[in-house]
């Protein structure tokens, strides 16, 4: 007798994810797209996004899609670290960030702001001589270090309205970026170390920091921000929290248990039905972060191998979620400043996604496809000692 259709597996990870046919691009971008939603309700109406709330303060919508990019990140990641030497992987994932940031910070210093700061004041005068000028921002990597200037020449102090605007940032989008590095930086040591290689030393790293979020061990006191709490500090990557390199090396990692176990992984519609309740009973009632992220990874996963096939081109012929991640806030921040939220939620959104969307596409297409192209690069000293040290070529006489 034949098992109901969604009670069988439609196969592995592995059969069902190879190369580029799999959804990771159209997930991306959605998972992008909800990080802007999410920024809508603290930007323009000072308030949290409902999901806030309704999880007990746990997560909200755009912290649950970080975790979502950081799983898909660690399973996309996990392979090129296992193929590349450790600079090359070091190169190709400086070139996958850097030159896009770069831009977006340059777009906010020296366009996106000057255009608020002259509305505001009628010319340009002053703007670049106050101590938090453009100059200081980009210097400050944007607001990412612990020291930075979160606004430029005062805009968005003048610009925030009362009762509106929690983060007075003009990119904190940005803070996750750091994160992703430093987990970049662990495949890195692990693939060097041959660890990768090794098939229960990633899950044991997974299983380890779930023992942590599950008893509580790195749970932050009540009203402490996600970044607070006790942290670390590294050279040059600056400070961390160590709630977050907890919760979100798990999701890193797991992503990466998955990608190492893609033969073992069964894309089942029956577990990702059961994931759903799992995943809304832990927004309600708690254990987000044991229970309803494994859950959230799962689902992600299962829907990179079930979209159907016109979702699967999504990305194919551009990447342009890392644009919409870091365009969206300060979009949002110059939407906020202008008033827009005075036109209701569903035209700040609106007009935040297409606003983004445009500058994602160019940053794409000017910025960070024409970087991509450098990944072959080698320095020519290093080219040449990669000469020196091959054998001469021996002919017979």
């Amino acid at each position: 007798m034949r098992r109901p259709a969604l009670l069988r597996p439609r196969g592995t990870l592995a059969q069902l994810c190879q190369g580029r046919a799999n959804g990771f691009g159209a997930l991306r971008l959605l998972l992008a797209v909800a990080v802007v939603g999410s920024h809508v309700y603290p930007i323009g109406w000072g308030r949290p996004d409902p999901l806030w709330l309704w999880s007990g303060r746990q997560t909200d919508l755009g912290k649950a899609a970080v975790l979502g990019f950081f799983a898909l990140s660690g399973f996309m990641i996990t392979e090129s670290a296992r193929r590349l030497s450790g600079g090359r992987f070091a190169w190709h994932r400086a070139l996958r960030l850097v030159p896009g940031l770069a831009g977006s910070l340059l777009f906010s210093a020296a366009v996106l702001m000057p255009l608020l700061y002259r509305w505001q004041h009628g010319s340009l005068a002053g703007f670049l001589s106050r101590p938090d000028g453009p100059l200081s921002y980009l210097t400050s990597l944007g607001g990412s270090a612990p020291t930075a200037g979160w606004d430029i020449s005062g805009v968005l102090a003048q610009g925030i309205r009362a009762g509106t605007n929690f983060d007075r940032s003009l990119n904190g989008a940005l803070w996750s970026l750091k994160y992703e590095m430093l987990c970049y930086l662990l495949a890195g040591l692990l693939a060097a170390a041959r660890l990768l290689g090794r098939r229960l030393v990633v899950p044991a790293a997974v299983l380890t920091l779930w023992i942590l979020i599950a008893t509580g061990a790195v749970d932050l006191p009540a009203g402490t921000p996600p970044a607070g709490g006790p942290g670390v500090t590294l050279p040059v990557l600056g400070q961390f929290s160590v709630h977050l390199v907890t919760t979100l090396g798990f999701a890193f990692l797991l992503g990466s248990a998955l990608r190492l176990h893609a033969d073992r992984i069964p894309v089942h519609d029956g577990l990702a039905l059961a994931a759903v309740p799992a995943l809304a009973a832990s927004f309600r009632w708690g254990g987000f972060a044991a229970v309803g992220q494994p859950a959230l990874v799962y689902l992600l996963f299962w829907a990179a191998a079930r979209l159907p096939g016109r979702c699967r081109r999504i990305g194919g012929r551009g990447d342009f979620s890392y644009g919409v991640y870091i365009y969206g806030f300060p979009v949002e921040q110059a939407l906020a400043v202008l008033g827009c939220a005075g036109y209701g939620k569903p035209a700040f959104l609106g007009c935040a996604l297409t606003a983004t969307g445009v500058l994602a596409v160019l940053s794409w297409y000017a910025v960070e496809r024409p970087a991509m192209r450098l990944r072959g690069w080698t320095p020519g000293p290093l080219k040449r000692a990669a000469g020196k040290q091959r054998p001469a070529d021996v002919t017979s006489p």
